[in-house]
């Protein structure tokens, strides 16, 4: 009987005046429609999106366990900034900075300051924020000029392009060089001067997945000081290896146990295994973060601190959050983040068994990931005639130019995320094969042009 009600009300959903017509797309209709009928349809709209599980492109999490689900609908009306409504959220809020803090060795997490944010970019700005509003303070304070600041990075996500064009601070951004991916101590100091507000070293590069050598750049600025007497911070990107360092590399010096480190931004949604829309910004010590970066507000009942770039903004993600501390603690982090890694290590031996690719970054030693470009003279096909490929059984896996000096290398990347088991890995292997296969009896036409364009340059 259930089931014969179920089947009138699917079909009444496709029989309905609304599914007879394509539904409004650009403009505000003129009157209500069925909320059961107008879901579903929406829903089947949806199904146009790729499968988040096959989109190896992603930094952020695309699996979760159903407790998170429901903590997450539980606090869907809860606004995060407003913690004289909500103090117990803000309580978990608080928890889970001084759990973080202890993580990257704050000397007492007790006293931690930090915040969450809607994420890792946010997080990043506000300890750009803070370095550029401080080392302008101490200008003044000596009587300097203070208009010209800069900031060292190597490769960097775009959010510090952002930074630095929303905030007038020249980025100088160490290129990359032949296969040297990543920002070097020696390259790191060059660029800098009694200008530069601080150098940002990452903890996983977007590009390939590796991290910088974040303990000797600490120690190539500390001898940079007793040349030039110029102390210059240190900020860490931990987008990514923030939530993976600790647990698979905790002896790695890159966080608070270096003194030059005064502030690390990390991403939640990412390693840290919680839905899109949180991030982390952890200071060494609260003389780190400006006081004029902190706003007092009365307007939602009380006068409450903000630190933020916006204001309004969902609680979910922070709740879920403390669920994942509590409920996986360093174990279930730890093991984790090391079958991803175990199954990064076998994808990348596997690929490179396929013969046409040189592994740059095999999934050790930096975050559960893999990169790779195509062998000198491979000319059957291009990466991006092979990402394309994949896209027909669901597979995306990016293929991109590097940044500035590396524009002419074109590599792929996989990000190894929970919820990818070594059985789909296979699966992806042979999808792999076909692929190659396909393009190889079937050239396309931009491969056909660089094999004719190679010919006729020798």
């Amino acid at each position: 009987m259930l089931h014969n009600k179920q089947t009138k009300s699917n079909a009444g959903v496709f029989t309905s005046p609304e599914s007879q017509h394509e539904l409004e797309k650009n403009s505000l209709p003129d009157g209500c429609h069925s909320s059961q009928v107008v879901h579903q349809l929406i829903k089947d709209e949806l199904m146009l999106d790729g499968n988040s599980r096959q989109n190896l492109a992603t930094f952020c999490q695309t699996w979760f366990e159903p407790e998170v689900i429901d903590l997450m609908s539980i606090a869907i009306d809860k606004n995060m900034v407003d913690r004289d409504e909500y103090p117990q959220t803000a309580e978990i809020e608080k928890r889970c900075v001084s759990i973080l803090s202890d993580l990257w060795n704050v000397d007492d997490s007790k006293d931690a300051v930090g915040t969450s944010t809607t994420g890792s970019s946010e997080a990043a700005m506000l300890g750009g924020l803070s370095l550029l509003r401080k080392w302008q303070a101490q200008r003044k304070q000596l009587g300097l000029p203070f208009y010209k600041p800069n900031i060292v990075t190597g490769p960097v996500q775009v959010c510090w392009h952002k930074f630095a064009r929303y905030w007038d601070v020249e980025l100088r951004e160490v290129p990359m060089e032949h296969e040297q991916y990543l920002l070097t101590p020696e390259s790191a100091v060059v660029h800098c001067d009694e200008n530069t507000i601080a150098v940002v070293a990452t903890l996983g590069v977007t590009f390939t997945g590796q991290y910088d050598p974040v303990a000797e750049i600490a120690h190539a600025l500390d001898d940079y000081q007793d040349e030039t007497g110029i102390d210059i911070p240190m900020h860490i990107d931990a987008a990514s290896g923030g939530f993976v360092a600790p647990f698979l590399q905790p002896e790695l010096e890159w966080d608070f146990r270096l003194d030059r480190v005064r502030s690390i931004n990390a991403s939640g949604h990412k390693f840290g295994l919680t839905p899109l829309g949180v991030g982390w910004i952890i200071w060494h010590e609260a003389s780190d973060l400006p006081e004029e970066l902190i706003f007092h507000v009365n307007y939602l009942g009380g006068n409450m601190p903000d630190l933020a770039l916006n204001f309004s903004r969902p609680s979910g993600q922070i709740i879920s959050q403390y669920y994942n501390f509590l409920h996986l603690g360093r174990e279930g982090y730890t093991s984790i983040h090391q079958c991803c890694r175990n199954i990064a290590v076998y994808l990348a031996e596997e690929i490179n068994k396929l013969g046409y690719f040189d592994i740059i970054y095999n999934g050790e030693g930096g975050i559960p990931a893999l990169s790779w470009k195509l062998k000198p003279n491979t000319d059957e096909f291009t990466l991006y005639d092979l990402a394309d490929r994949l896209k027909n059984k669901g597979w995306l896996v990016p293929a991109y130019a590097l940044p500035v000096n590396q524009q002419q290398t074109v590599v792929q990347r996989i990000l190894v995320k929970r919820g990818f088991s070594f059985d789909l890995a296979s699966l992806l292997i042979e999808d792999y094969k076909l692929a190659i296969e396909h393009l190889l009896l079937h050239p396309t036409s931009v491969a056909l042009n660089e094999k004719e364009a190679g010919s006729f340059r020798h």
